[in-house]
């Protein structure tokens, strides 16, 4: 019997630490499949600083661009190219441009043109890899753009009814009938702004259930329990008097409600309630993520429909965590975001003196330190202008935008709200927020996948992407494995070779490819020339559901305007143009195939009438054969004696493929500069070549030569060229030039780097326009720790 008893029990015991090492297992499963997705899907952050936040048209905007990593904030070196553009209220494309980026940082410039119409405009930033993911957590700020040469009309920007949009968001996402939810609620007007009302939950009876009011922002909540059998509406009134009727989020016989407070100042206590149609003890799992970092997993079981996890705070990463709760079967069941603020903050100081006169040097003192930490290089970009009495609002801080809303969808009205006066009242309009704005840059669908998820768009990590599709001319079918040339006009000559996927996709990675060009695209026309290619356009057809605020210019700043655009139309004439950087290319510039085995410059020779006669003279590497009356080039192997290729080489026209050596053959020799050949087999991606032989005119523009009507021929934008800002300089008795300088903008610094100290310099000139000037400091440090600061001072006329 003893032996009996003491093997039941082992058995149980057995039983016992196998399901514990199940439940192990499976919470462990969870932590390693979303830990797979998370090292795929790396989330870049983009935070873009611009100069200020009203142009007129014909100004220019000077932007900053920080690529960060999501998770903690650090430069995240991934995307070597950012793509930023203006965009109107029905989300077309006013202006673009590519821009490059190194080391997670890069800066440009963007012309406004006169044909843009005054009103609100979004800036939105972005990479090729953010693509993957929704366009809600691109970079957008709003900025305002008035034309005074084009009379603005009122009613181009008024859309719309003037009812206000009210939502109900259950903590956790749900409504089940019987069981108490904290409910959160947010109120805007038609301009995106919060409204102040009062606000019932009343049921079929018309009794009054509960009662809300919002707390900041038209953000609140309130408590509440849907009985069985009930039914409810919510009815808002105005600060108008006027009533409006809403409907509640649905009420669900079954589900999972999440209950999440704050249990002492260093635990947090999440409780999670069920109604079920059984009463089976299910398992619910929790799986906690700040930015798809800090991961923790747990299991409990529901005792009498209720389980209740604890997490420690400590585990917690800074900003914003998602909490997500799932069934017995591992799906997601309740959610909801808890803000944990961030311990440190980046202080920067500006000491300058505050009057000054027009033309005087000025010297701005920068200390950026982080408090309690070891000092930490900052990377700041500063802008300096005109604070004029034509009012916009100035950019949002970046810690604000990085903490809140590069996570949150939709806007956020006053988001520095949340970190000033931190005391329990904003610690709860902080978690209100956290339940009006829900955090959605993952789908569990994909986290859980039987496979890894895939990409449509790869990083752009060493240059730009130009993709397009290969189809079939006769049918418009993908034509797969055919090889396509892309080249440009350009100094030294750069080819680019792709080979359509199955789908026909193909895919150039062009680097060093800065400016507008006209490009050549073509397959190899001596074999193919059935197919046609199109091109996409690389900047992204997704748009956030982020409004632009209205637009409202109040006519008693006509004269002010008047005086902006002269001084605009004034600085135009007199500034020099933007300065472009260009790195200095020498004649003979390397072209891709690197150094050739043989050169000559034709003009060292005596000239003769024909190519032919050229090639058979001079190159002693190329044999020219003649062939059922057309002709071929031959490259000699230089490895082989005596042998010679048996196929064409790559034959090229100032970097251009052409395929038809009859056509080089009638091409006048006396417009060719050099020929180089390379006398070796050359591989350039998937494609070999037998031999290069290259042919430069002049002036490097084809010379006259007429390309086969089969090759595609269409201007295409690079990224832009550095370019540097520019301010005079009125030292060495220059302040008593005559010519006018009427600059609003009088410096924009993007890179300045304080030293070990967090200390750092920046010297300008004033202007000769008198008044208020603000100063904007943007910045991060290396380990991801963001500050801003503004302030002002005053510039005074000159006495002569």
């Amino acid at each position: 019997m003893k032996t009996k008893i003491f093997t039941c029990l082992l058995t149980l015991l057995t039983l016992s630490f196998a399901a514990l090492a199940q439940e192990d297992g499976m919470v462990a499963s969870i932590k390693q499949r979303f830990g797979l997705y998370t090292e795929r899907a790396v989330q870049e952050k983009m935070f873009v600083h611009l100069d200020r936040p009203f142009y007129l048209v014909g100004e220019t905007i000077w932007f900053k661009a920080y690529n960060l990593n999501g998770a903690t904030h650090h430069f995240l070196d991934l995307s070597k190219v950012g793509y930023l553009e203006v965009l109107d209220s029905e989300n077309n494309a006013l202006v673009q441009t590519k821009f490059s980026m190194l080391d997670g940082k890069g800066n440009g410039s963007l012309l406004i043109p006169s044909t843009v119409v005054s009103g609100k405009y979004k800036v939105r930033c972005y990479t090729n890899w953010m693509k993957n993911f929704s366009a809600d957590y691109f970079f957008e700020t709003a900025i305002t753009v008035v034309n005074p040469f084009v009379r603005f009309e009122p009613d181009r920007t008024v859309k719309g009814d003037t009812r206000h949009d009210v939502q109900f968001f259950p903590e956790g996402g749900r409504l089940v009938k019987g069981v108490e939810s904290k409910v959160a609620f947010r109120a805007i007007a038609a301009d995106g702004k919060g409204i102040r009302f009062n606000g019932a939950i009343v049921n079929q009876q018309g009794d009054t259930i509960q009662k809300f009011t919002p707390a900041v922002a038209g953000i609140g909540h309130f408590m509440f329990t849907p009985k069985e059998g009930d039914t409810y509406k919510a009815f808002v009134t105005d600060s108008k008097g006027t009533k409006y009727e809403y409907t509640l989020p649905n009420v669900e016989e079954q589900g999972y409600v999440m209950q999440v407070k704050d249990s002492t100042a260093s635990l947090l206590k999440i409780t999670v309630t069920s109604r079920l149609s059984g009463d089976e003890a299910n398992a619910v799992y929790l799986l906690s993520h700040t930015r798809q970092q800090n991961i923790i997993a747990d299991k409990k079981f529901l005792n009498k429909n209720r389980a209740v996890f604890v997490l420690d705070k400590a585990k917690l990463g800074e900003g914003i965590s998602q909490i997500t709760i799932l069934n017995d079967k591992v799906k997601p069941v309740s959610e909801r975001l808890y803000f944990k603020r961030p311990a440190t903050r980046l202080d920067i100081d500006a000491k300058l003196g505050k009057k000054f006169i027009n033309r005087e040097k000025i010297t701005l003192d920068l200390s950026a330190a982080v408090a309690s930490a070891a000092q930490d290089m900052a990377n700041l970009s500063v802008a300096i202008y005109l604070d004029d009495s034509i009012k916009s609002p100035v950019q949002q801080d970046m810690a604000s935008y990085l903490w809140l809303n590069a996570d949150l969808r939709g806007s956020i009205e006053n988001p520095e709200y949340y970190f000033s006066n931190v005391n329990q009242n904003t610690d709860q309009q902080l978690d209100n927020l956290m339940l009006t704005h829900g955090w959605r840059r993952l789908s569990w669908d994909k986290v859980f996948a039987a496979q890894p998820v895939k990409f449509e768009y790869v990083p752009e990590y060493d240059g730009h992407f130009i993709t397009g599709r290969m189809l079939n001319k006769s049918d418009g079918s993908p034509a797969k494995g055919v090889d396509a040339f892309l080249a440009a006009l350009d100094v030294p000559a750069r080819l680019y070779v792709a080979q359509s996927d199955p789908t026909g996709r193909i895919v150039f990675e062009v680097r060093k490819f800065e400016g507008p060009k006209e490009i050549t695209i073509q397959t190899n026309l001596a074999e193919d020339s059935t197919r046609r290619i199109e091109i996409n356009n690389p900047f992204s057809k997704q748009f956030s559901i982020k409004p632009i605020p209205a637009f409202f210019f109040d006519k008693t700043l006509e004269n002010t305007l008047l005086t902006r655009a002269i001084n605009m139309q004034t600085a135009n004439v007199f500034a020099p143009r933007v300065y472009t950087e260009k790195k200095a290319t020498l004649a003979d510039s390397l072209a891709f195939f690197g150094k050739p085995d043989e050169k000559y410059f034709l003009d060292d020779f005596t000239r003769f009438p024909t190519m032919e006669e050229v090639l058979r003279e001079y190159v002693k590497g190329v044999l020219v054969r003649k062939r059922q009356k057309e002709f071929h080039f031959r490259i000699v192997d230089k490895l082989i004696p005596n042998t010679f290729y048996t196929t064409d080489p790559l034959m090229l026209l100032d970097g251009i493929p052409v395929f038809d050596a009859d056509k080089l053959i009638e091409f006048d020799p006396l417009k060719i500069k050099k020929i180089e050949v390379l006398n070796s087999r050359y591989f350039l991606g998937p494609v070999a070549f037998t031999g290069i032989v290259s042919f430069s005119t002049y002036r490097s523009d084809l010379g006259g030569f007429e390309l086969d009507p089969k090759v595609m021929v269409m201007p295409y934008e690079g990224v832009q060229a550095q370019r540097e800002f520019y301010a005079p300089r009125y030292d060495g008795g220059r302040a008593n030039s005559r010519v006018p300088d009427f600059r609003n903008l009088l410096h924009w610094a993007p890179n300045v780097v304080t030293d070990k100290n967090g200390k750092a310099t920046v010297e300008f000139y004033a202007s000769d326009q008198i008044g208020e000037y603000q100063v904007v400091i943007q910045g991060i440090t290396a380990s991801g720790i963001p500050g801003s600061k503004t302030l002002n001072f005053q510039v005074g006329k000159r006495n002569f």
